[in-house]
């Protein structure tokens, strides 16, 4: 009876019937398929841009060609330089401070039986994920300006005042700290879910063993989640030469911008208030570059390790 089972699975179903028992899932996936083809790689024609001397009356496709003389601009220049050491620095101490966080707010919470307490302390984590940075950097500048409520309380302690958004660095530990707190509520929610399929038998097992809760969660409940944790850091160490502009801009100044003045500003500033588009396209390009280039890498190590990558 299986065998026949089997069989009749197996025999193909004519073209017609399939569609039209399946059209509607079809034209559902038809317009996020449109969607990428318009705005994600229709765009990447652009990236042409990168090697000409771009005029925008003659059009992308009439501007002469310049090889990698923009390229060459970019590496010869001390500014571009800054600006990437400063994006390495920032979103390295991003990764080293950030990352372990929603792992560890994640296995406790999970630890917690209360599910009330458990879902209001995730609901409060999340919220300043809803925050944009134009917001955040103002209640960053009302806590830790001179005259904030930070370097109030420090004075009111008798101790001297800290210049939290004067000093480069100081002001990149702010910089982090903002961080952690604005995006651990989104990849606490991931971690959270990856936990949810765990096998709880296997705890219940170390504990009969007479594991303790810490030697439980670093030995029994972490290996479980192991591969979610490697792809989430396979794709921060992706964007680890990328920088979203909105953070480092509307929490920088004029003081700290030998420290918050990074890839992503320097485009801005160079490439496009000074109408450089090709200039400005060429350092994106590279940006691109480089980031597949450490996928693909960190990919590979995490295979050879042992661990499942995401391609």
């Amino acid at each position: 009876m299986k065998n026949v089972i089997v069989k009749e699975r197996a025999r193909k179903i004519p073209f017609k019937i399939y569609i039209r028992n399946t059209w509607q899932l079809y034209l559902m996936l038809l317009i996020p398929v449109i969607y990428m083809l318009m705005f994600r790689y229709r765009p990447m024609i652009g990236g042409v841009i990168a090697f000409k001397k771009f005029n925008v009356f003659a059009g992308m496709w009439n501007s002469p060609w310049v090889g990698f003389a923009n390229f060459k601009e970019a590496f010869g220049s001390m500014d571009f330089w800054n600006a990437l050491v400063n994006t390495l620095i920032l979103n390295v101490g991003d990764l080293i401070l950030g990352f372990p966080v929603p792992v560890l707010i994640a296995v406790f919470l999970f630890e917690i039986r209360n599910l009330k307490i458990r879902k209001a302390t995730q609901t409060i984590l999340y919220l300043p994920n809803f925050l944009s940075w134009v917001i955040i950097s103002g209640i960053i500048t009302q806590l830790f300006s001179t005259s904030g409520l930070v370097n109030d309380l420090i004075r009111g302690t008798g101790l001297r005042e800290v210049n939290f958004l004067s000093s480069p660095f100081i002001w990149r530990f702010v910089y982090w700290f903002s961080g952690i707190w604005q995006s651990a509520g989104y990849s606490l929610i991931i971690y959270l879910a990856a936990l949810s399929a765990t096998d709880p038998s296997l705890g219940e097992a170390a504990y009969i063993d007479g594991a303790t809760r810490l030697q439980r969660i670093a030995h029994v409940t972490i290996p479980q989640i192991r591969p979610t944790i490697s792809i989430m850091l396979i794709m921060q160490l992706g964007k680890i030469v990328s920088i979203d502009f909105d953070r480092p801009y509307m929490m920088g100044n004029t003081l700290v911008k030998s420290a918050a003045d990074v890839i992503s500003t320097y485009v801005y500033s160079v490439g496009l208030q000074a109408g450089r588009f090709d200039f400005a396209t060429a350092v994106g390009l590279f940006q691109s570059v480089v980031g597949i280039i450490l996928i693909l890498s960190v990919n590979k190590i995490s295979k050879k390790m042992g661990q499942e990558g995401i391609m």
